[in-house]
C-alpha cells in the first residue's frame, strides 16, 4: 500500500479497525482480494459490533465479483466524484493555497512520530494513509489527526451512505473509534465543530458555492443567537 515503516506493536483494538478500514478504502487490487479472508478473520476477535459490522459488508463486497468490476466501482466513487474524496484536508480547505500548509503538517506529524514514508504519490491527508499511520506507526498521532479531521470522516461518511455506497461502512467503522456519537446529518456535523459556511476562498476548478465543500469557517456569535447579519 503505502509504506508506512511500523514504530511499535499495536495496543489497541482500534488499531485492527483502522487498518482494516484504510485498506479497504485504497484501490482495490489482486492482493487486497487475496487478503480479504485474513482481514475478515481479524474483525471477527474484535468487541466493537458497529465497527465491525460495517466492515464486514464492505469486505463482503470486495470478496464478490470480479477485480475489473471492483476496481470500476471503486473508481465510479471516489475518482469520478469530489462528493467522496478521501482526502481529509480537501474538506476542510478545498483546493485554496492555505492547504498546503496543512499537508505539510501531516507530513510533520508522521516524521515526528518516527515514519518513514512513502507516499506512493498520493497527498499525505490521504485517508488510507491517515489510518495506516494510526494503526502501525503511532496510535495517539494517528487518532488525533483523525478526531481533528472529525467532520471531514463524518461528511464522507454521509455522502457515501447517500450514494448507498458498500464504501459507507469503513467510514462507519472508523467514526466508531472516535469519542461520541456520529451526527445524523451535515448541519449537525456543523454544529458539532461549531462551524458553517460551506465556500471555498481561492478555489482552483472548484464549484464556489457547492454545499458539499468547505472550508469549515466559524460561526459568528451573531449567527450562533439566530441575530440578523
Amino acid at each position: 500500500m503505502i509504506g508506512l515503516r511500523r514504530r511499535a506493536p499495536r495496543t489497541s483494538d482500534d488499531r485492527v479497525v483502522h487498518l482494516v478500514a484504510g485498506r479497504c478504502l485504497d484501490y482495490p487490487d489482486a492482493e487486497l482480494v487475496a487478503a480479504v479472508p485474513g482481514m475478515r478473520q481479524a474483525l471477527t476477535e474484535q468487541d466493537d459490533p458497529l465497527a465491525a459490522s460495517g466492515l464486514t459488508s464492505l469486505l463482503a463486497h470486495l470478496g464478490s465479483g470480479t477485480l475489473a468490476d471492483l476496481q470500476r466501482t471503486y473508481v465510479d466513487t471516489f475518482d469520478l466524484s469530489r462528493k467522496h474524496a478521501l482526502y481529509l484536508s480537501y474538506w476542510t480547505d478545498g483546493d485554496t493555497r492555505r492547504r498546503g500548509e496543512v499537508l505539510g503538517r501531516f507530513k510533520t506529524a508522521y516524521r515526528s512520530s518516527g515514519a518513514v514514508v512513502d507516499t506512493h504519490g498520493e497527498l499525505p491527508d490521504y485517508l488510507p494513509m491517515v489510518l495506516e499511520f494510526a494503526a502501525l506507526v503511532d496510535a495517539d498521532a494517528g487518532r488525533a489527526i483523525l478526531q481533528e479531521y472529525r467532520a471531514s470522516l463524518e461528511l464522507l461518511r454521509i455522502a457515501l451512505q447517500e450514494k448507498q455506497s458498500a464504501y459507507a461502512g469503513a467510514v462507519v467503522a472508523v467514526c466508531a473509534t472516535l469519542p461520541g456519537e456520529s451526527p445524523p446529518d451535515r448541519a449537525a456535523v456543523m454544529e458539532m465543530v461549531g462551524m458553517t459556511g460551506p465556500h471555498p476562498t481561492e478555489a482552483v476548478g472548484l464549484e464556489p458555492y457547492d454545499p458539499r465543500l468547505l472550508p469549515l469557517q466559524p460561526v459568528s456569535s451573531g449567527a450562533a443567537s439566530g441575530a440578523p447579519s
